[in-house]
């Protein structure tokens, strides 16, 4: 008995047809990360399977007006985020696109009643409005904090960085009182002030 004569092969229509139907499946959801560094801001694109879909990077500026100043802008460093966010999503639906989180350096983030940035700098400079994790100014006031012994000390291991918000928003009020703490009307952790940028909310 002859053998069956095999299927002839499809068309490249019918090809693109088959391709289309097991195509035919749920959107993949996705998923974006922004981590604002020491000196860039960096954006993934990642699936809902943990695959990394796109990157993208762009560097932010410092600057330092002094020694132990370190200070950056917070209208620098969300235009660098939206640039690299939107360069990432290129090739995905929005509707797709399921949340973002964000993550930051431990920078200080001062804007006044109106939202508008405050300057931390004895220049004046109000578009330099980030006093840096690595900025060290505060350090006779952390001094002065630690040497309290205060018992809310325990909850951050006995003593407190120089590197933290209290001493430099003591720093701030000791230094800078007419000119930003007077005026100020929001003081943000960076990647808390990342959220409201996003959101809206001060929560």
């Amino acid at each position: 008995m002859a053998p069956t004569p095999p299927p002839p092969s499809p068309t490249i229509k019918e090809s693109g047809l088959l391709k289309m139907q097991s195509e035919k499946q749920d959107p993949v959801n996705y998923y974006v990360g922004i981590d604002v560094g020491t000196a860039s801001v960096r954006a993934a694109l990642v699936d809902q399977f943990g695959t990394i879909v796109a990157h993208s990077d762009q560097p932010i500026q410092i600057w330092e007006p002094q020694p132990d100043h370190y200070e950056q802008s917070s209208d620098d460093i969300w235009a660098a985020c939206c640039t690299v966010t939107k360069k990432v999503i290129q090739q995905v639906e929005v509707a797709w696109i399921r949340g973002l989180g964000f993550d930051a350096t431990c920078s200080l983030v001062v804007v006044d009643k109106q939202f508008q940035p405050l300057a931390v700098n004895y220049e004046g400079e109000c578009k330099r409005n980030i006093i840096m994790w690595m900025d060290h100014r505060a350090a006779s006031q952390v001094d002065r904090i630690n040497g309290t012994q205060h018992s809310v000390l325990s909850y951050v291991g006995g003593v407190m960085s120089v590197e933290m918000q209290p001493p430099k928003l003591l720093w701030m009020k000791e230094n800078l009182r007419e000119s930003c703490w007077e005026k100020a009307g929001y003081f943000f952790d960076l990647p808390d002030f990342l959220s409201w940028k996003a959101t809206g909310v001060t929560a």
